[in-house]
């Protein structure tokens, strides 16, 4: 249960930067016994892939606080994010699996599938907030709210390794929000929707 737990929490922060939870996963298994991964993810713990990572980070970080270019980021991100998270899902999974699971070793695809849909559904609602928060704040918000998400990120991706049992208070107090975000944005255009025309 706790790797499931897990992988939801790594998957989530994946939604939010693609990049994070990989780096996370492979530096603690690279450089401690915290996280142990199977051989066919070895590869994320390798110093080549740790150094793309980085890379990539660092350019993620820099492209998703500019306004504009944020939205072809996330565009870009639709596809990378949820890949990210089906890996850092599928990779622990399978690392508790050797241990626990019969049925995890016999559907590898679980691990998969539920990191990809976790991380698109965080995804969407991170890019679909995105220019309501740029539209809003003439752009000095994305700065601002893409810190906050590489914060989230990062502290989601820990707390799903070493708190796992925190992770289901995190992704509720995060549906909660979305849910409000929504209902607020629905709202706003019933509003522009409905106010009569002055011709």
């Amino acid at each position: 249960m706790l790797a499931v737990l897990t992988g939801l929490g790594l998957s989530a922060a994946a939604g939010l930067n693609a990049y994070i939870p990989l780096l996370v996963v492979g530096l603690l298994a690279h450089f401690s016994d915290v996280v142990r991964l199977p051989a066919e993810f070895s590869w994320l713990s390798s110093g080549w892939a740790i150094a793309v990572l980085t890379l990539l980070l660092a350019a993620e970080v820099v492209l998703d606080k500019v306004p504009v270019v944020d939205h072809v980021n996330d565009v870009v991100q639709t596809v990378v994010r949820p890949a990210s998270g089906g890996v850092v899902s599928a990779a622990t999974s399978a690392a508790a699996a050797l241990d626990e699971s019969a049925w995890m070793r016999e559907n590898p695809w679980a691990g998969w599938l539920l990191g990809i849909v976790v991380a698109l559904t965080v995804h969407l609602v991170k890019s679909g907030t995105r220019p309501l928060v740029n539209a809003t704040t003439g752009g000095v918000g994305a700065p601002v709210v893409s810190t906050a998400e590489d914060a989230g990120s990062l502290g989601m991706s820990l707390v799903a390794i070493f708190l796992p049992a925190l992770v289901v208070v995190v992704l509720i107090a995060v549906a909660v929000i979305a849910v409000r975000l929504v209902l607020r944005r629905r709202r706003r255009r019933r509003r522009r929707g409905g106010s009569p025309s002055r011709d």
